[in-house]
């Protein structure tokens, strides 16, 4: 059977950034508070207001950057659609259970109650784009997106599928905020807190690819040695190795508890491999990975890496053609993920 790696044909992202465009690469918004919300585009250019009215913030958000990809990507009706999402539609959920509350169960709306389940993301962008294929959501705080990406790539391996929408949603309401901080998972130390929503059309069709994915690992709680040999394992099935990566994208964010995860790894890199971050920019949330992903992407389309995203800055101008991009992703010290990018030819 040919084992087939797909392409990323098209990504987008609604974040605490300029949403829909790339313009956080030569001029990215920085916060000096702890704590920010999404920027939005105008949903009217996307749908009807009825449409909107009846949508949550998240869910629009999800929906605007999936029909940006479609439409970009010109794949109508993916045969998958795998979303992640570590918290769902957490403002429903707060505004159903707060009407609870104040009315106990008689007069409830019915629209928060069902928009409130994590799985109603997945099921709305099928329903707008009546797409009927594989359809599932996954929900692993931190490493959702990657469980998403990894079920979609072993998709496209086994030859079940051609196309994918894969994609990302959370949204932190202030109320929220506070309770993530408080149990020390957002806003410590230098770290701050977004929202992201991020989508991308994967095809097993390389015309116009802008990357491609070739590798995904998810380990839990691995060993130094177990992630060192994971690592050589999925270079060494895409042909390179530590030598052959441009660049490393982690989710350093400020958080000294988490960052030390990072720095332990880091200490086996080479010097010459640039050390890029990202969440200073976008900030951090369950659905973060997913921008780290997207950051990589963009790289690779563009064939630069922005000042921006280097951790050292005696590193910036190194790697600046970047080929191969290694992605590394860990959530609360436990759940670890590689993702490696390839650029396509001719970009």
């Amino acid at each position: 059977m040919l084992r087939v790696t797909p392409y990323i044909k098209a990504i987008s992202q609604i974040s605490i950034q300029e949403p829909l465009t790339d313009v956080w690469m030569s001029n990215p918004h920085y916060y000096s508070e702890k704590y920010a919300r999404s920027v939005n585009p105008n949903f009217k250019e996307f749908m009807s207001l009825a449409e909107s009215r009846r949508m949550g913030k998240l869910l629009k958000r999800a929906l605007v950057t999936s029909l940006d990809v479609i439409n970009r990507s010109g794949i109508p009706h993916p045969d998958a659609i795998i979303m992640g999402t570590g918290l769902g539609c957490v403002e429903s959920t707060e505004h159903f259970l707060e009407a609870l509350c104040r009315d106990g169960e008689h007069l409830l709306k019915p629209t928060h109650f069902m928009q409130s389940t994590h799985n109603t993301i997945a099921s709305l962008i099928g329903i707008h784009t009546g797409t009927h294929g594989y359809n599932c959501t996954y929900s692993h705080r931190g490493i959702s997106f990657d469980c998403a990406l990894k079920d979609a790539f072993t998709q496209f391996r086994l030859g079940n599928i051609g196309s994918a929408l894969v994609g990302s949603n959370d949204e932190v309401s202030p109320s929220y905020y506070v309770l993530l901080k408080k149990i020390g998972l957002v806003g410590q130390d230098e770290e701050i807190c977004g929202e992201a929503s991020m989508a991308a059309m994967l095809s097993d069709c390389s015309e116009g690819a802008l990357c491609r994915l070739a590798g995904v690992r998810i380990l839990y709680r691995p060993s130094m040695k177990n992630l060192r040999n994971e690592l050589e394992h999925m270079l060494d099935e895409a042909g390179t190795t530590y030598v052959g990566i441009d660049a490393i994208v982690t989710g350093i964010s400020g958080n000294k508890a988490n960052d030390n995860f990072y720095l332990q790894i880091l200490q086996d890199v080479p010097e010459s491999v640039p050390v890029l971050w990202y969440k200073h920019i976008f900030g951090e949330n369950y659905s973060a990975s997913g921008i780290g992903f997207y950051v990589a992407v963009k790289c690779l389309q563009f064939g630069i890496i922005p000042q921006s995203l280097f951790y050292h800055t005696s590193q910036v101008g190194e790697g600046t053609a970047p080929r191969k991009i290694l992605i590394l992703n860990i959530s609360e010290g436990k759940n670890y993920s590689l993702i490696l990018l390839e650029g396509t030819c001719g970009k």
